[in-house]
Order: structure tokens, then sequence, then C-alpha cells
């Protein structure tokens, strides 16, 4: 009876170590899991840089950074421009309407 009470114990023990290793079987399958969509978001995160790599290559084909600084500089100085010129468009405007109103009472 000694060597069945001992075979039964053995089989528990082995058992045991069976559920403890399938316990840290499927914990590996969680964490692979979620390390398999780490690397899915990574790899997505890597198209869109492609994509913007792509199209900064295309945009700098066009025109460099320093000249698109430039552009933009121009743009502003014309746009002060535009502004100044219709204000003394206004002005000039304003002084003929009154001068135009003063001749008629003069």
């Amino acid at each position: 009876m000694s060597n069945g009470q001992g075979w039964e114990t053995y089989s528990k023990l082995v058992i045991q170590q069976l559920e403890t290793l399938n316990n840290g079987i499927e914990s590996m399958r969680v964490e692979l899991q979620h390390v398999k969509e780490q690397i899915t978001k990574i790899k997505a995160k890597e198209d869109r840089l492609e994509e913007l790599k792509a199209w900064k290559d295309k945009v700098d084909d066009v025109a460099s950074p320093s000249q698109m600084k430039y552009a933009f500089r121009e743009l502003e100085e014309l746009k002060t421009f535009k502004t100044k010129a219709v204000t003394i468009f206004m002005v000039v405007q304003f002084a003929m309407a009154i001068a135009v109103v003063i001749s008629r009472f003069i």
C-alpha cells in the first residue's frame, strides 16, 4: 500500500506541476498577444510615417523649405502692402469727396 500511496502522491505532484506549467503558458500567450497588438500599432505608425515622408519628398521636389519660407515672407509683405494701399486709397477717396462737396458750396 505504501507504493500505491507513493504513486498517488507522485501523480498529484506531477499534475500540480503540469497545471503550473499550463498557467505559465497561458500567461505567455496573453503576453504574446499583447506584443502582437503593439507590433501591429507600430507597423501602422510606420506606414503613416512612410506616407508622410513620401509627401515631404514630393513637396521638396516642388519647393525647398527655404524657398517656401521665402515665399511665405513675400506673401506677408504683399498682405501688408495691400492693407496700406487700400487704406491710402480710402483716404484719397474721402479727401476727393470732401473736395467735391466744398467745391459745390463755393
